[in-house]
């Protein structure tokens, strides 16, 4: 008895009269009663002691190892005695124990607070369970919200930055405190007269990072013209990779003779490559001593190949055309209209004088052979130079695709270096193929090698390619 007394969430205000224990529920019920003699008003906060009425109310509390917990509180109403009140009868308050008309105590109120912002609704309820706690996702989200903000503090150093409510369609504005690194505020929208009002009505800020946005240049010079504005990292970054990128685009030819050079496990042309940038690139080719065989060879038909042409020479002269246009003076709309275009188009091409290649597709080379590339090869080099055995054997191992895909690659291995037929002999000979294990350099993937942490960064003869033959 004297142990769940000490278990109670207030053992000064609170008495244990009984308990109740059911195994078969897993429940334990503590009768308890108030014992407090004077109680304060809650209207005009005047002490008294006359009893109205008494009442029972039931308040879940933190659960016992596996046993649930109800507080089954009996507690009293009391008279105003001040006459000047408006209120003549009320219930005494717990504060240490409950809110006023709550159903469960401060202490599991708080725990399950801290659940809720922490994992949120639905997961909450999940870990909450675990528990033997019986809680809704609503009622989590509830108790998140009523969680009272903490005052702001005006910050030394602010950032300002947008994010939306509805992508292209609604934005706002976030102020985070950069010195503590958290958010103060969320602003309505991302106009400049309203970042203005919040930095006059909290004056101190001396340096904003910001992007480059003019609308928020003006509303700093509005609301805090003493303030050092500066461009944060992420957006430094941000536009030197697009930058870098657009830089790279237009070197498709470039990037394609650099991956056929690092890659290629013809010694020959590994060793012109060493003596034309001063690499060690001789490692790569006893890495890989045999011929290395694409992800899956693409089959574009020559139709296809003509309709690319076409496009890409159509692109080309547009963006010749805007360019030559903008050169005496035209808008991007005027622009658009003369050449039957989109805004946005125009505006792309403008960004660059010089014209950029398409970016190749994200599931270029991507064939339901890919899975069972691997073991096709494994059999190529073991001798099996069928094709219609290796369709049955990867057929039998869930393959779908069509007998043509997996012809078209067991001719593309034939057309392989050094395979030829064996003198003397109807059969052929073919060295070992291994599968390409790197991935293809695109404008995006060179941006990111050439912006990688100095720490992160190793001797790579793709990088230094890369630099040797842009920049030569």
């Amino acid at each position: 008895m004297e142990l769940l007394y000490h278990l109670l969430p207030d053992t000064t205000n609170l008495q244990l009269k009984r308990w109740q224990f059911d195994k078969g529920q897993g429940t334990i019920t503590l009768i308890v009663s108030a014992v407090q003699t004077v109680i304060n008003c809650p209207v005009c906060n005047h002490p008294t002691h006359r009893i109205h009425s008494r009442y029972e109310r039931k308040l879940t509390d933190l659960s016992w190892a596996d046993y649930s917990i109800t507080l089954q509180l009996r507690v009293r109403k009391f008279f105003c005695i001040n006459t000047l009140c408006k209120r003549r009868i009320f219930t005494e308050r717990l504060t240490s124990v409950t809110a006023p008309w709550a159903r469960r105590t401060l202490r599991l109120a708080q725990r399950l607070s801290a659940i809720g912002l922490s994992l949120g609704g639905a997961a909450g309820v999940r870990l909450s369970q675990h528990w033997g706690i019986k809680v809704s996702r609503n009622t989590l989200l509830n108790l998140v919200r009523s969680i009272p903000l903490p005052p702001i503090v005006t910050p030394h150093t602010l950032g300002v930055d947008d994010f939306c409510f509805r992508k292209c369609k609604t934005y706002g504005t976030a102020l985070i405190d950069l010195e503590h690194s958290r958010p103060i505020a969320l602003l309505k929208d991302a106009k400049a007269e309203t970042l203005a009002e919040w930095l006059k009505a909290h004056p101190g800020v001396k340096v904003v990072s910001r992007d480059r946005s003019k609308t928020y240049e003006s509303g700093i010079r509005q609301g805090a013209p003493e303030a050092i504005q500066v461009a944060d990292r992420f957006h430094l970054l941000q536009n030197l990779f697009q930058t870098l990128e657009q830089v790279f685009g237009t070197h498709a030819k470039a990037l394609k003779e650099v991956e056929k050079q690092v890659f290629n496990t013809d010694t020959k042309a590994l060793k012109e490559v060493e003596t034309a940038h001063n690499l060690s690139l001789i490692a790569v080719a006893e890495a890989n001593p045999c011929p290395v065989v694409p992800r899956f060879p693409q089959n574009t038909s020559l139709k296809r190949k003509v309709q690319s042409a076409k496009a890409r020479a159509r692109r080309r002269e547009i963006h010749e055309q805007v360019w030559s246009l903008r050169s005496i003076g035209l808008s991007v709309q005027v622009i658009a209209q003369s050449l039957g275009v989109a805004k946005n188009t125009v505006s792309n091409y403008l960004r660059c004088s010089t014209f950029t290649e398409r970016r190749e597709r994200s599931d270029q080379g991507l064939s339901l052979l890919n899975p069972y590339q691997d073991y096709l090869l494994s059999r190529w080099n073991s001798g099996n130079y069928n094709t219609q055995k290796l369709f049955e054997e990867i057929r039998a191992c869930g393959y779908t695709g069509s007998y043509a895909t997996v012809s078209r690659f067991t001719r593309y291995l034939k057309t392989l270096h050094r395979f030829e037929p064996a003198k003397g002999s109807t059969k052929n000979v073919s060295p070992r193929i291994s599968s390409s294990s790197h991935r293809p350099l695109t404008p995006s993937r060179v941006t990111a090698l050439v912006l990688r942490r100095p720490e992160l960064t190793q001797p790579n003869p793709t990088f230094f390619c890369i630099c040797s033959i842009q920049y030569s």
